[in-house]
């Protein structure tokens, strides 16, 4: 059931209408766009939020792949290395979000160390700063949370020590994937 607090209304769509979440590598991503591509969205249909500050390393994932995609020509994202998405500003840049698109949230997050590298995809809402105890809206239809460092500890300390080649190389991944499965024509 979706929260009415949730920017995104299409959730629960793609794999039958059933809920999933599941951990998956970078090779992985086109497929789980795919199911997105298959229900009829094209790049017009989509919003990408891309959450995440460019003051630390490892939260700095969202920031760069919303440049990446603006840079490549992509309409909708919000979240950029110029102008990011974070918990200082996310309650008021959500209130002047375009309606009417299926949004596709992008974060950062921690996680086992079996999962490094990885990505949790859903077809449910993005919670972010969650782990860091922030209540902020959940956002988007859909979600990749990638997996930049692992979990424990002081949370500020891991995300700001997290090495910037592990992050740019799954920015990488996500970006490459977006343009495979929505390429800009």
């Amino acid at each position: 059931m979706m929260n009415k607090d949730v920017v995104g209304d299409k959730g629960g769509i793609g794999e039958g209408n059933q809920v999933f979440r599941k951990r998956i590598k970078g090779a992985e991503l086109a497929d789980f766009l795919q199911t997105i591509r298959q229900l009829g969205v094209d790049v017009d249909d989509l919003l990408f939020l891309c959450v995440g500050t460019d003051r630390s390393t490892g939260d700095a994932l969202g920031p760069l792949v919303g440049m990446m995609l603006e840079d490549a020509g992509y309409p909708h994202v919000i979240g950029t290395l110029k102008s990011p998405l974070d918990a200082g500003n996310i309650k008021e840049r959500l209130s002047a979000l375009p309606q009417g698109k299926l949004v596709i949230a992008i974060d950062a997050c921690l996680g086992q160390p079996a999962s490094l590298a990885s990505y949790q995809v859903s077809n449910q809402p993005l919670e972010p700063g969650k782990s860091l105890g922030k209540q902020l809206p959940a956002i988007g239809d859909y979600t990749i949370a990638a997996i930049v460092n692992v979990d424990g500890g002081n949370k500020y300390s891991i995300l700001q020590s997290t090495p910037l080649y592990r992050v740019y190389l799954m920015v990488g991944e996500i970006v490459e994937a977006v343009k495979n499965v929505f390429p800009i024509r």
